[in-house]
């Protein structure tokens, strides 16, 4: 199903035990996870003591619908959120042994669908692999293992039109004055990311205040260059794992002439903040905000989701992999006369091997 599907499905029936969520589109992915929440926990508190986040890269999915059989002493209701939902699929000798039978987790999810637990929302989510390409194979995999799933939702990127209708829509809820030369603008200046097209929308709305046009200087001045956002569409990529994804993203900045020196220390930085928010255990972006902004680091809402995405995208092993990774770049950029493209290759193969 559609995401908006999925919305008109939980507004008419309520929620379903099991969900599949597929693609790697974070912003109606977000909006889809918020209703879920809204339906299932609907006060801060039960959301304290009703959310789980687990990842699948972590622990097997037999302990986690385990986790999701039991009964809890603070929760009537819970949603439990399994990231990583691809790491459960045999791999290798177990693949090849499970081929025209059913593998052993996919038996156990089934047993769960027979008999869920009352107040419990389960949803697997797999954002690591796209529809296209490369991925359609392994994504097409995914779905075939949790076939026994009737709820499966998948989040497609926008395409160029459905971004610019977003942004128009966007636009006038706002109040926003904008022509249709600066509107493209700012779609071509945030790569047409839905969820950057409704922070800087915001942004513009704020500094208009509903008087004026939107001019090409006030996007200028307010919105982060195409650059910035072609960087953390690399976090993205290697989140992924995608390395020809990754790959294409560093010839792009090589071309506009990105300083690879600085392209590293904005990816060390994003690692770093993902990493302290695992290990914080900090759910959503709207914790990882406040969290950093106790801390004395001042962080815009849009930061946040970047770093919200970069943590679910990585597991904890990963994470201090890639920052690993970073510093031994980092200090190969140092070197007398290094080739910086090739630097940058080498720690992009190493974090996609």
């Amino acid at each position: 199903m559609t995401p908006d599907q999925f919305s008109a499905s939980l507004q008419k029936n309520g929620p379903a035990p099991l969900y599949l969520f597929l693609g790697p589109e974070p912003y109606r992915r977000e909006r889809c996870r918020r209703a879920l929440l809204d339906a299932v926990l609907g006060t801060d508190a039960d959301r304290e003591s009703g959310f789980s986040r687990l990842d699948l890269d972590e622990i097997p999915l037999a302990a986690a619908l385990d986790d999701a059989r039991s009964l809890s002493l603070f929760a009537t209701q819970r949603v439990i959120w399994l990231a990583s939902a691809e790491a459960a699929l045999p791999r290798g000798r177990a693949a090849a042994a499970d081929e025209g039978e059913t593998p052993g987790d996919a038996r156990e999810l089934a047993a769960y669908l027979r008999e869920p637990t009352p107040g419990t929302v389960v949803v697997l989510e797999c954002s690591r692999y796209g529809f296209d390409g490369d991925d359609k194979a392994k994504i097409e995999r995914v779905q075939k293992y949790y076939a026994a799933i009737p709820a499966q939702v998948e989040f497609r990127p926008f395409s160029p039109e459905s971004a610019r209708s977003l942004a128009q829509s966007v636009a006038k809820k706002a109040g926003l004055q904008i022509g249709l030369a600066e509107l493209a603008l700012l779609l071509d200046a945030t790569g047409g990311d839905a969820a950057r097209i409704e922070v800087e929308i915001e942004k513009l709305s704020l500094l208009t205040a509903g008087k004026r046009k939107v001019t090409a200087e006030d996007i200028a001045a307010l919105v982060p260059d195409a650059q910035a956002t072609t960087i953390f569409v690399l976090v993205a990529a290697l989140g992924r794992g995608d390395r020809t994804r990754a790959l294409e993203v560093l010839d792009t900045l090589a071309r506009e002439g990105e300083y690879m020196p600085l392209a590293l220390t904005f990816l060390a930085t994003q690692f770093r903040m993902a990493l302290v928010a695992r290990e914080a255990g900090l759910r959503s972006a709207s914790q990882i905000q406040a969290h950093f902004n106790k801390l004395g680091a001042r962080m815009w809402p849009e930061r946040s989701r970047q770093i919200e995405q970069t943590v679910g995208a990585f597991s904890k092993q990963k994470l201090e992999r890639a920052v690993v990774k970073l510093f031994e770049a980092d200090r190969a950029l140092r070197d007398s006369r290094p080739d910086d493209r090739i630097v940058m290759e080498e720690m992009i193969l190493a974090l996609t091997a």
